[in-house]
């Protein structure tokens, strides 16, 4: 398990879990959870031509993901949210429907994109995992401020001057890079869990945004160390387990939430 052959699966997941963990706080606080879904599946379909294209599919995920959240973003202001992400995501689908149909050489890849191969990750793929994801934590350290403001109370951040429409996109356009990061090492269909379990977690365990944040990246850490383990040793996708153990550790929050209140109205009572 920590063989030398294991250490990229562990670098680039560790990265990987850091990073969902800090988006995905703001992907739950600001009910974002469509666009979470809707764009690492897209961005899919940029894996797909990339392969076709014949280079790096990480390339084929970055454009085709900051595509999407500018998609997103743009249309968003003439119609509803929710339309725009499902807009921006069938357009997606159909283009990848189209490069799997022209490629004859993707089903093993496919697999590993769609339910993820952490244990294939290469050396080669480590450094721009490391500056895109730094990139990304930058970006969410000077948007931080902004982005609770908007998130919490949204009229009165507009009253104050900070639009609204260009946050959302910048966060939309964070959101893209670190789901397109995402995908190589859980997998485009499970992307989603590790950005929304942890994060929804910690926030059911803690108010205070800060405090929440080191709760959601160390929830994220835990789900991502464990399913490394758990891939290794039952060789089966980490995909699965990182959705079990989202789910779980939902479902603990939610739980221990419940009882503190119980616990509470009989101190009351």
């Amino acid at each position: 398990m920590f063989s030398s052959f294991m250490t990229n699966a562990w670098i680039s997941g560790t990265i990987v879990a850091v990073l969902a963990g800090a988006v995905g706080f703001f992907v739950v606080l600001r009910g974002a959870s469509f666009p979470a879904h809707a764009i690492p599946n897209g961005a899919f379909a940029g894996a797909a031509g990339a392969n076709l294209l014949g280079i790096n599919p990480l390339f084929g995920l970055v454009s085709f993901a900051v595509m999407a959240a500018l998609g997103i973003g743009v249309t968003s202001r003439r119609t509803r949210n929710d339309v725009a992400t499902a807009l921006s995501l069938v357009l997606m689908l159909a283009l990848g429907a189209a490069f799997l149909t022209l490629s004859t050489q993707y089903e093993p890849a496919i697999n590993a994109l769609l339910f993820g191969e952490i244990l294939g990750v290469s050396s080669s793929e480590i450094l721009p995992v490391v500056v895109l994801g730094a990139c990304c934590i930058v970006a969410l350290v000077v948007l931080f401020r902004p982005l609770v403001f908007t998130s919490v109370t949204p009229e009165l951040a507009e009253a104050r001057g900070l639009n609204n429409t260009l946050i959302e996109t910048l966060f939309l356009v964070v959101l893209a890079l670190s789901t397109a990061l995402t995908v190589p090492v859980v997998g485009a269909l499970l992307t989603f869990s590790l950005m929304i379990g942890p994060p929804a977690a910690a926030r059911l365990m803690s108010s205070r945004p800060s405090r929440a944040i080191a709760l959601s990246v160390g929830l994220a850490l835990l789900t991502v160390w464990l399913s490394i383990a758990g891939s290794y040793t039952f060789n089966l996708p980490i995909g699965f387990f990182v959705g079990t153990l989202g789910a779980v550790l939902f479902l603990g929050a939610r739980l221990r939430g419940s009882r503190r209140a119980r616990s509470r109205r009989l101190v009351i009572a």
